[in-house]
């Protein structure tokens, strides 16, 4: 199952973003047994790539493991060598194409959504989501309604319900999910938020 074709089933990306890079790895496989099936890892965390590679050790060939804050080819390359199976992009990055993996590239108006579908993006991370809210999502619908539109950026449990009525392939999750996990936080609690952003993303009331 590919990037996009996993976000149409599962509607939930998790970001983690860490000082940590052992918490980091305990928050990965934590939302991997929580049954979140695609979970970046932002290149912000420490030593990201060493967690993106045994990540990807520890779940296998099959895990979707990618990298975000993808900002730039250099980035791109390292990251795919580390093993990401899917880059994220805060803006629009050129260049990307050669390596092979799915992208979630960065844009927020008209303009950069066309570009960024002109440079090969599989999805459209919308970002910063909560500049616009789901109202702007509901706008965008019109001139865009097949582009695969994932919000990213204060997105709570309410808002994620919001924006998957709306149309939203699937939502990027980071703090509101993730907590202070992926510092050394309480993995219990992660597995309980988890649990709630699982159920919203299945249509469920938590």
């Amino acid at each position: 199952m590919n990037l996009v074709e996993n976000l149409r089933a599962h509607r939930l990306l998790a970001i983690v973003r860490g000082k940590d890079h052992a918490a980091s790895l305990r928050t990965v496989l934590t939302l991997a047994e929580e049954g979140v099936a695609a979970i970046e890892v932002s290149l912000t965390t420490a030593d990201a790539l060493t967690v993106i590679r045994r990540a990807r050790a520890e779940l296998g060939p099959d895990a979707l493991v990618g990298a975000g804050t993808v900002r730039s080819a250099a980035d791109a390359a390292r990251a795919v060598e580390a093993g990401a199976s899917y880059l994220v992009t805060p803006a629009l990055v050129e260049g990307l194409e050669p390596y092979g993996v799915p992208v979630a590239m960065g844009a927020l108006t008209p303009s950069e959504i066309e570009r960024a579908l002109a440079l090969g993006a599989d999805a459209i991370k919308l970002f910063p989501g909560s500049l616009g809210g789901p109202g702007y999502l509901k706008a965008l619908r019109d001139p865009f309604p097949e582009v695969p539109f994932v919000p990213v950026g204060g997105v709570d449990a309410r808002a994620a319900r919001d924006y998957l009525d709306l149309g939203a392939l699937a939502v990027g999750v980071g703090s509101p999910l993730v907590g202070d996990a992926a510092d050394g936080g309480d993995l219990d609690r992660l597995r309980a938020r988890a649990a709630v952003f699982r159920k919203v993303a299945a249509g469920e009331t938590p």
